[in-house]
């Protein structure tokens, strides 16, 4: 596989995994939700790399579908490089407007981008699906970007999107459309949805309902009798066994009057086809949807009745839905003034939510915007039932005022909205999030940073186990914090130095853990007053704040 080489690569490759941890603090005069929790809806303020880090002790592995719109790296973005990466030539970038001018740019741009993907791809699940969209100044960069950090094989297609109908007037050319990549966390893992087809009618009927036609053989020129023996074999039609005028009763044994029917021929090159499915489903499907027809010019052949209107997402997205324009004035109608550029319309994002989730699936946007995502997420609840979740990351100031008040009004309902669902409220819930201070382990005995408990908790539960933290199980007053597959997980410890400074694990709290339940006690207090037989006894390991939290792992 070709390698992307850019300048700063050997400093980012692993530059997510020191990105220390920060706190994520509730703010409940800007969420819209009786209790904040972060098992609700998210939008959260701050920098959306040490964001991503902070989600990860709740939100690991569960995240099913990320859509993300970076900066397109067009020159006359003012986007800048704020990665604090331990390299003079790095640091020299820092606070810095990347411009037209600027020659590193592509540089830049990619090592901002590398360690977003890798923690994004920590959160996505084994099932998980990416897309991105972007345009011709950065996806030919992209693509190999995310062939080094998703791989090749999990490559799955490149959307084109008619974002300007009209044409954009670039200079020698009209250019109408940008891309969105898509590629999963495992191709082996991924099932995909169909799309309903709005416009699709039927020819057929039955007792059933309508149906429409499709040859069972395979047209694809690749698979042949020799490569694929197993999907050549003959179906035999009943010509006494009339269904209607067309259609007769099929078997995959010969009887009398019977018809020995094999597949098709490419009428271009003449290759000999195969079927679609092997013998075997083919006779668990005989009296279900497989059926004989006979054609208009008298040929005989074996179809599979379709009663969907659904289909396969196209590769061109030319829908009038898909537009900037349409983006532009779905804000501006939230809004009723021009608040946002080049906003993402929401039937976009909702068709990649459609194909790649299901009803209860978690989808996250770390480059929120306006928070189109997040009114995909709660359109497409409201169409079909779903209880899907969105986690909206806005590291700009207009994080409040514009991607969390958007939501708010879609939720609440807007009462001059052409849309009725949009007039009355798609209804839901969010938790709104600022990113706090790093949780410095090396700082926190000294009482320089003294985290609350529960963002500690989330800390050391994620760090020492690498499972999902649930925050419900915390109970301060048995120190316990949670259970992980191999650990009952305990904590002593207050925001308070002198609380720090006297607590440790003592015999009378190692008794009151109560009996043995087949898990080892992992223990984490600043001091301990146990040998090593009392622990071994109890079945405790203890780890000290701050020194040994990866003693465990």
């Amino acid at each position: 596989m070709a390698m992307l080489d850019f300048k700063g690569k050997t400093f980012v490759q692993n530059y997510y995994m020191s990105v220390k941890y920060h706190q994520l603090i509730p703010v409940k005069e800007k969420s819209l939700t009786d209790k904040v929790s972060l098992n609700d809806n998210l939008i959260i303020h701050g920098d959306n790399l040490k964001a991503l880090k902070a989600l990860l002790p709740n939100y690991a592995d569960k995240v099913k579908c990320i859509y993300i719109d970076p900066p397109y790296n067009t020159g006359n973005e003012n986007w800048v490089y704020n990665d604090n990466v331990n390299s003079p030539m790095m640091k020299e970038w820092l606070g810095k407007v990347v411009d037209k001018e600027d020659l590193t740019r592509h540089d830049k741009w990619l090592c901002m981008m590398t360690p977003r993907l890798k923690l994004l791809k920590e959160l996505l699940s084994e099932d998980g699906v990416i897309f991105i969209s972007i345009d011709d100044n950065e996806v030919h960069h992209l693509r190999m970007l995310m062939d080094e950090i998703f791989g090749l094989e999990n490559f799955i297609g490149n959307f084109i999107v008619n974002t300007t109908p009209n044409a954009r007037d670039y200079g020698h050319i009209g250019k109408m459309h940008e891309y969105c990549i898509f590629y999963a966390k495992n191709y082996l893992a991924l099932e995909t949805n169909l799309i309903e087809d709005e416009e699709k009618s039927f020819k057929y009927s039955d007792e059933k309902g309508d149906f429409n036609i499709h040859p069972l053989y395979n047209s694809n020129v690749a698979f042949t009798p020799e490569n694929r023996p197993n999907l050549y074999y003959p179906f035999y039609l009943y010509k006494d066994k009339i269904i209607d005028e067309c259609f007769y009763e099929i078997g995959l044994e010969p009887r009398k009057n019977s018809i020995e029917i094999f597949p098709s021929k490419s009428v271009k090159d003449n290759v000999q086809f195969v079927w679609r499915w092997g013998k075997e489903k083919s006779a668990n499907e005989l009296n279900k949807e497989i059926i004989g027809y006979k054609t208009g010019e008298g040929e005989y052949r074996i179809v599979q009745k379709m009663r969907t209107s659904a289909k396969i997402i196209r590769s061109i997205l030319s829908e009038k839905d898909y537009t900037s324009r349409r983006g532009t004035s779905e804000v501006e109608e939230l809004f009723q003034k021009k608040s946002f550029t080049f906003p993402k319309p929401v039937e976009l994002i909702k068709a990649f939510v459609k194909i790649s989730t299901n009803p209860d699936s978690i989808i996250l946007d770390s480059f929120a915007g306006s928070g189109t995502t997040a009114q995909a997420v709660l359109d497409l609840n409201k169409e079909d039932g779903g209880n899907r979740k969105f986690i909206l990351i806005e590291c700009e100031d207009y994080a409040d005022s514009i991607t969390a008040e958007r939501v708010r009004r879609v939720i609440k309902g807007v009462p001059n909205a052409k849309n009725e669902k949009l007039k009355e409220g798609l209804g839901g819930t969010f938790s709104y999030f600022e990113l706090g201070e790093p949780i410095d382990i090396e700082k926190l005995l000294k009482g320089d940073v003294l985290p609350p408990h529960l963002e500690l908790a989330r800390y050391v539960f994620y760090t020492a186990t690498g499972e999902e933290f649930d925050s419900t199980k915390i109970d301060e007053n048995t120190g316990f914090i949670g259970e992980s597959q191999d650990y009952e997980v305990y904590l002593f410890y207050k925001p308070d130095i002198d609380y720090l400074k006297t607590t440790a694990l003592t015999l009378d709290r190692a008794k009151s853990f109560g009996p043995y339940r087949g898990k080892k006690r992992l223990v984490f207090a600043p001091m301990r007053y146990l040998d090593q037989e009392y622990l071994t006894k109890y079945y405790l390991e203890y780890c000290q704040l701050p020194y040994e939290i990866y003693k465990s792992r």
